[in-house]
């Protein structure tokens, strides 16, 4: 197993989600990967958990990884969250992202979770990517 393309993957869906017109109309640079100090905007996509199993096989070393990226929003209901996480799984889905260390195999999508949380106050929906990785 090699944990060694994590950080590039990271990087390059971090740097595909500011780049897509799709998500920056929707969000504008509010993509994190750390959400900054201070008060957070009133809706942001954060990058979150990430688990990591071993792909490799007899041509080299491998893994999977199952990341999850976030829609946090302050607004009344789901529909704006569902929009922005519409646009991320259409950006991502498939996606030929440039790894600076690795290649990346195949990305899609696996899974999402819609919720209130903080007493109703707060949006998320945690969208979970599936992402094989060779190097």
């Amino acid at each position: 197993m090699s944990y060694a393309v994590s950080a590039a993957l990271q990087a390059a869906v971090y740097q595909h989600l500011l780049a897509d017109p799709g998500v920056s109309a929707l969000v504008g640079g509010a993509v994190y990967d750390a959400v900054p100090p201070g008060e957070a905007p009133m809706t942001y996509v954060t990058l979150g958990p990430e688990d990591v199993q071993d792909a490799s096989d007899m041509t080299g070393a491998g893994a999977t990884h199952d990341f999850v990226v976030s829609v946090v929003t302050g607004e009344a209901g789901f529909h704006g969250a569902k929009e922005i996480a519409a646009a991320i799984s259409d950006a991502l889905s498939d996606a030929a992202l440039v790894l600076e260390r690795g290649a990346l195999v195949a990305l899609w999508f696996v899974r999402a979770k819609a919720r209130r949380v903080e007493k109703g106050n707060t949006r998320r929906i945690d969208l979970t990517f599936r992402a094989r990785v060779e190097g």
